[in-house]
């Protein structure tokens, strides 16, 4: 792309930089993939130039024209950078200067790379956080699905990773939906704290001309304009927001993915994964490994690894641009890519498992799972709930030594702890009945289930 050339602060210095310098300061290797941006935002502020007259309407055509052929060379993959230009910025504005000579020269009026890279970055997240939202609604899509499939299908729910009390299998995976649209509405929120335009902040003390930065903003779809011009520059809150809204989502998706890798293993063996989404062991020819979901599990940590690179990063900076920044946009890039690809095929993978009933039931097998539903048929019949739970704790205690159920217990061992017991007990003793009993709302209740599997439905065919 552009043809070598001198660098564009050269005026102040005697010497030629140093090859080890120019190395060590390139930023173009990575922020190559911001080219495009760079290019939208020049092609408005060069509208912006001739709008107040800093450039002929004729110049600035032939400025955004020759920035458009820039960018088709860029989007066919004909492009050629040089490192020793520094960065995506100056490649840029070094190869419109080989096409259309000193005109290109005017361009740069009124505008720092300072204010520059800050609406690149902003450009840029705007797309990432709508890709993302889709990501993430994909993934709800094939929860939703999941749960569809299965909405009658009772399994054990958990605490502390023990047995507690039988719930749904579509419930628990509702579950998931509901984290994963909080993170949607988190991502909406910073939304509004991105949109915001930084260009025309210059360097740090805004600009000599008179630009007209409404315009600017309106063209490119902000929806507010920066209001120190100091901050607009040294501003990369809007990265780490993001980096937290990544961080978090990561963490859920490792949440889903531990829960599927357990369900998955053999103790468990309450779900089976295509084998499309699953890989073998090199050694052991029985192995059928959860590695997509292990995987995504150990990806969050390198989302929590970018969250604290940036806030350690930004921590000690003073005011306005240091050249510290230009390490702000790889720990992006890389929290984007990262969860872009792993919801892709975790929202591929979800619909591929199918329950194994005849695991489940035997897990079903343990009643202890109705110990609070004992609880409650005492209570129904006037038993203060504290009393009702330490009767039911003994009768527990009482089947774990007889190495029995509680279903088991003769009624008149049960009276002996309670009179109020009677053989209406067993009407309540299954896990279909447990689930049946839950009346407050958001319960696991099938028919509470069943409406929140349709609104979901209807929720996410809207987007």
């Amino acid at each position: 792309m552009p043809k070598k050339t001198k660098k564009p602060w050269t005026g102040r210095f005697s010497k030629q930089t140093n090859p080890l310098v120019e190395k060590f300061t390139e930023s173009l290797s990575f922020d190559c993939r911001i080219a495009l941006y760079d290019i939208a935002g020049s092609c408005v502020h060069a509208e912006m130039l001739a709008k107040i007259g800093l450039l002929k309407e004729t110049e600035a055509k032939k400025i955004i024209k020759a920035l458009h052929g820039i960018a088709d060379d860029i989007s066919a993959d004909k492009a050629e950078f040089h490192t020793e230009l520094e960065d995506i910025h100056m490649n840029i504005e070094t190869e419109l200067g080989n096409r259309i000579g000193k005109l290109a020269g005017k361009l740069h009026t009124g505008r720092s790379r300072n204010d520059q890279v800050a609406l690149d970055e902003r450009l840029y997240l705007r797309d990432v956080i709508k890709v993302l939202q889709n990501c993430l609604s994909d993934l709800q899509k094939s929860l939703v699905f999941l749960a569809s499939e299965n909405s009658q299908l009772v399994i054990p729910g958990f605490t502390h990773l023990q047995f507690a009390m039988p719930v749904l299998a579509a419930h628990h995976l509702l579950a998931y939906v509901e984290m994963f649209e909080r993170d949607i509405e988190r991502l909406q929120n910073q939304y509004k704290r991105v949109n915001v335009l930084p260009l025309g902040s210059a360097a740090l003390a805004g600009s000599g001309f008179p630009l007209d930065r409404k315009f600017v903003a309106e063209t490119l779809g902000f929806d507010k304009i920066s209001r120190n011009s100091m901050d607009a520059v040294a501003d990369r809150d809007f990265f780490i927001e993001f980096l937290s809204a990544a961080a978090i989502i990561g963490m859920h998706i490792s949440r889903l993915s531990e829960d599927l890798i357990l369900w998955a293993s053999q103790p468990f063996g309450f779900i089976d994964i295509d084998d499309a989404y699953c890989t073998g062991s090199s050694l052991m020819p029985n192995k059928k490994n959860p590695d997509v979901l292990e995987l995504a599990r150990g990806k969050c940590a390198r989302l929590y690894g970018n969250l604290t690179t940036m806030l350690t990063l930004t921590k000690g900076l003073p005011m306005t641009y240091n050249r510290d920044l230009q390490e702000d946009k790889e720990p992006v890039f890389d929290s984007a890519d990262t969860l872009i690809n792993t919801l892709t095929v975790i929202a591929k993978l979800i619909p591929t498992i199918t329950f194994r009933d005849d695991k489940i039931t035997l897990a079903l097998a343990d009643d202890f799972l109705l110990a609070t539903d004992w609880a409650d048929y005492l209570v129904k019949k006037g038993m203060p709930f504290r009393e009702a739970h330490e009767i039911i704790g003994k009768i527990v205690g009482l089947a774990v030594r007889k190495n029995c159920g509680m279903t088991e217990i003769p009624l008149k061992e049960l009276k002996k702890l309670s009179p109020l017991f009677d053989e209406d007990v067993l009407k309540i003793s299954t896990p279909e009945a447990s689930v049946e009993a839950k009346k407050s709302l958001g319960s696991t209740n099938p028919a509470f289930v069943k409406r929140e599997i349709n609104r979901w439905k209807r929720v996410l065919d809207k987007r």
